[in-house]
Parts: C-alpha cells; sequence; structure tokens
C-alpha cells in the first residue's frame, strides 16, 4: 500500500511538472509574439503549481511573468516579479536569467519614470503622484523619486498620503543633494549647464568646452521639514507644525520663510507675544521690510500700545509709501484716542468749560488722523475710509469735502 502512495505520489509531481512546463513554454510562445494578455494567462495558470518547482523553473517562471506583465503595462507586478527573480537566484547561488533580466528591468524603470513625467505634464498629480512612488518602489536607493511623489500628492491635496511620503524621506534621512555639470563653451566663453556628465564629456572631447566644474546643490531637507509643517498646520495639528518648523530652522537658520511660517502658527494658535519676538527676530534678518513693520505695529495695536504700534506704522510707511494698509492702520491707531476722549466728554455735558477743552482735543486728534486716512481712501477707497472722513468733515466743519462724501457713502451704502 504504502509503494502504491508513494507511486501515485510520483505520478502527480510528474503531472504537475508537466504542466507548469506547458504553461511556462505558453507563456515564452505568447511573448515572442508580443501577445501579452495570453502570456499573462498562462503564468497565472502556473503561479500555483511553482510552489513545489525544480530552481531552473521557478527562475523561468519569474523571467517570464517579469516579461508578460511588462508587456501588458502592469509595471507594479513586472517590478514585483523581477525582484523575485534576483532574490531567488541570489539565495539560491546561481544565475540563469539575472543578467538576461536586469536591462529588462532597467528599461521597466524608465518606462515608469517616463510614465510619471507623462501624467505631470498633463496636471494629473495624484497619478503622477503613484507613478513616482511605484518608481521609488522598484529601486528604493533612488529616493528622488520618493520626494517627487511626495510634492505631487501634496498638490494633489493627498494630504494623508504626502505626509506619509515626507516623513519616509525624514526617516530615510533624505537630502537631496544633487551634482549640476558645468562647461564653459569655448565659442562664447560663457558657462553652460549639461543635463548629465557623460554629455559634458562628450562636449570637452568634441573641443566645443572645456573647464568642466561640478556644483552640488542645497540640501532639500529643511524643505521636507517646512512641507510638513504646512501639511501638519492645515490639519490644525499646530503644537505638530511648530516641532516640524523649528527643525526646519535649525537645519537652515538663515531662510526667512521659515521664520514666517513659524511665525504664521502663533498667529493661529493665538500667541500673539511669540508672533511679535518673531517679528523683532525676522526685522534683524531683513531691516528694510516693511510687511516686518507693519506686523509689529498690528502686534503692539492688539496690546494697546498705541505709540509703538505708530512707530512699527511709520516706519513701514517711510519703506513703502503707498502701502495702503499701513496708512490705514496708523489713522485708526490716532483716532483710537478719541474713545477716551468722548467718554470724558460724556462725563462733562454740563461743564461747558470742561467740554469745550475736551472737544478741542478730539478735533486735534482728527486733525493728526485725517492726512493718513486721505492718503488711504485715496489708495484704496472702501466704506469705512468714506464715512470716517466724512465724520471727521464734519467735526472739523469742512463743509465742501463733506459734501462731496455725504454723497459718496450714500453710493455706497
Amino acid at each position: 500500500m504504502k509503494k502504491q502512495i508513494l507511486l501515485l505520489a510520483l505520478g502527480l509531481f510528474t503531472v504537475a511538472s508537466f504542466a507548469q512546463k506547458n504553461e511556462l513554454k505558453a507563456a515564452e510562445k505568447a511573448i515572442k509574439k508580443l501577445d501579452f494578455s495570453a502570456a499573462v494567462a498562462a503564468i497565472n495558470s502556473a503561479e500555483g503549481l511553482i510552489a513545489n518547482a525544480d530552481a531552473k523553473t521557478k527562475s523561468k517562471f519569474y523571467f517570464l511573468k517579469g516579461q508578460a506583465f511588462g508587456g501588458k503595462k502592469e509595471y507594479e507586478k513586472a517590478g514585483k516579479a523581477y525582484k523575485d527573480l534576483f532574490d531567488f537566484e541570489k539565495s539560491s547561488g546561481k544565475k540563469r536569467y539575472t543578467d538576461k533580466a536586469l536591462p529588462m528591468f532597467s528599461l521597466l524603470k524608465d518606462e515608469v519614470n517616463n510614465k510619471a513625467f507623462q501624467l505631470n505634464d498633463v496636471e494629473n498629480f495624484k497619478e503622477s503622484s503613484k507613478a513616482f512612488y511605484l518608481r521609488y518602489t522598484l529601486d528604493k536607493k533612488d529616493t528622488l523619486y520618493l520626494s517627487n511623489a511626495a510634492q505631487l500628492a501634496s498638490r494633489a491635496k493627498d494630504i494623508d498620503v504626502s505626509l506619509k511620503y515626507y516623513r519616509e524621506l525624514v526617516r530615510l534621512g533624505y537630502q537631496g543633494i544633487e551634482t549640476d555639470y558645468f562647461a564653459t563653451n569655448i565659442s562664447t566663453g560663457k558657462e553652460e549647464p549639461f543635463s548629465s556628465k557623460s554629455l559634458r564629456d562628450f562636449s570637452i572631447k568634441g573641443k566645443t568646452h572645456n573647464n568642466p566644474i561640478d556644483k552640488k546643490t542645497t540640501s532639500k531637507r529643511a524643505g521636507i521639514f517646512n512641507s510638513i509643517s504646512t501639511i501638519l498646520a492645515g490639519q490644525n495639528k499646530f503644537d505638530e507644525a511648530v516641532v516640524a518648523i523649528k527643525k526646519a530652522r535649525e537645519i537652515d537658520s538663515n531662510k526667512l520663510d521659515y521664520l514666517m511660517n513659524e511665525a504664521q502658527l502663533y498667529i493661529k494658535m493665538n500667541k500673539m507675544d511669540l508672533f511679535g519676538g518673531m517679528m523683532e527676530e525676522a526685522i534683524l534678518k531683513d531691516p528694510t521690510n516693511p510687511i516686518l513693520y507693519f506686523n509689529l505695529g498690528v502686534v503692539n495695536y492688539n496690546e494697546n500700545k498705541l505709540e509703538e504700534a505708530k512707530k512699527y506704522y511709520l516706519k513701514a510707511i517711510e519703506l513703502k509709501p503707498d502701502y495702503d494698509d499701513a496708512i490705514l492702520n496708523l489713522a485708526i491707531a490716532i483716532l483710537t484716542k478719541e474713545k477716551a476722549i468722548i467718554e470724558e466728554m460724556n462725563n462733562n455735558l454740563s461743564n461747558n468749560k470742561k467740554y469745550d477743552a475736551l472737544e478741542k482735543q478730539q478735533k486735534e486728534v482728527y486733525k493728526e488722523a485725517l492726512p493718513y486716512l486721505e492718503k488711504a481712501d485715496s489708495l484704496k477707497r472702501t466704506k469705512e475710509t468714506v464715512q470716517r472722513l466724512l465724520n471727521i468733515y464734519e467735526v472739523l466743519e469742512m463743509e465742501e469735502k463733506a459734501k462731496v462724501f455725504r454723497v459718496l457713502y450714500r453710493e455706497l451704502r
């Protein structure tokens, strides 16, 4: 009985082996005819039988599988088949198809890369991101493709995927430093860039160029942390976003954009004291930037430090004379003094002498604010500027101007 069972088992093994070889022959013939659908069908039929196959048959299976799925443009399955082949033959210690498969695998990677760029060209950012990520998985030494996938996922608003890829880049220690190739054009004397070292070497040998120079690009690591911070801020994870942007600033402390991004986070977190500190730091880096002085004006105004606010608004206007928001805010900061005067006037309605003195103070405030408010109105007219000017003209008894602004105010209502 035992011999009978053994013979039966051997018979089954022979049938399975025969079926494997038949399916692989069918796949091989279909590939030669470029009938990749038939090749894939044959490969799928052989898949369940391959586990117990001998090493030579397994190698051939993976080799044909890579070609079959590659021909059908199912790049992920094709890439996995080729990598299975390389891993299997490395572990078995005998290369049967690796050398033939390597150029095919290289061509496959190029096809995936080209597809990614084509999708990007037509602004299909989500699919382009997927293609770049696939290109990365085909050869994980090529981390540039993971960086491309992260950026394009962000452009596609596929935020969770983008964040995952950026964090993977951080984990990998990605720097993104590349080498750019230059040489001097002999006929023009100008330095020109080349897309690759080999093209530059060809031009040097052809004596059209000389003085080859290699230049390293700067690290992209700080930018990755900045991107992570931006994504986290969009998810209202402000504390985590601050941690990420601080890492970006540790790497590149001179980049003003990163400082400003951190400052913006403090606005969203309603930490205006920290925002103000960031603006002061920013001014040290960029002392001629009017926006920074304007922001400090806003911070001080919100803290009721009116004289400080006026000082910063005036500096912003000095640097940018047509800075309409700074001019309007300066006028409003001056007019803020009116509130206390009016309250005191209301408390002294029966004291004519005191009331008249307060009214005179009010008019002085209006006279101080008037030129700035008129300038703001000339640069960007709004209902607010017209209403405020009308009120001032009426209080200062400037009837001709008040007449014009009454009409304007009715038109804007």
